[in-house]
This record gives C-alpha cells, sequence and structure tokens, in this order.
C-alpha cells in the first residue's frame, strides 16, 4: 500500500528547496497596536452611528465604483502594456 512517488531530480531539489524560498514577514508591536486601534475606532463608531463613519463608508464606495469605471475605460488600452 505504501508506494513511493517517484519523482524526477530537478522536482526533487525545488521541493527541497522550498523552505529556503518562503519569506516572512515580520509585524512589530507597534504596528499590531496601531491596526487594532484603526479596527476597533471604526467598529465602536459602526455601533455609535457616528456621522463620521457614514461618511467614510459613503466615500470609499465612490471611490470603488470610479475606480471601476476607469478600469473599464482604460483597460483594454493598457492591457498590453500590462503584459510586457
Amino acid at each position: 500500500m505504501d508506494e513511493q512517488i517517484l519523482l524526477d531530480p530537478l522536482t526533487e531539489l525545488l521541493l527541497l528547496d522550498e523552505s529556503k524560498r518562503t519569506s516572512v514577514s515580520r509585524i512589530t508591536r507597534a504596528t499590531k497596536i496601531k491596526k487594532s486601534v484603526g479596527q476597533l475606532a471604526s467598529s465602536q463608531a459602526r455601533k455609535s452611528n457616528d456621522p463620521l463613519y457614514k461618511r467614510m463608508v459613503y466615500y470609499r464606495e465612490l471611490y470603488f465604483k470610479f475606480r471601476d469605471q476607469l478600469h473599464r475605460k482604460y483597460g483594454p488600452r493598457v492591457r498590453s502594456k500590462a503584459m510586457r
């Protein structure tokens, strides 16, 4: 039942070197705290129906709407540049 899969030498080397190719990104404690504060502040603003939160969400939606329109308009023109 225990069949060993035979791999070519190149594949075996790639699998052995896989651990060397992975990258680890480290986040500092200050960055974690700053991110948590932002998330918790937004959450608290949403719960308390803050008008600033509503305005933030409104303009974020507009940003994505306009970004998508620009992508539709200029996407076909720049596709060849993106593929280079």
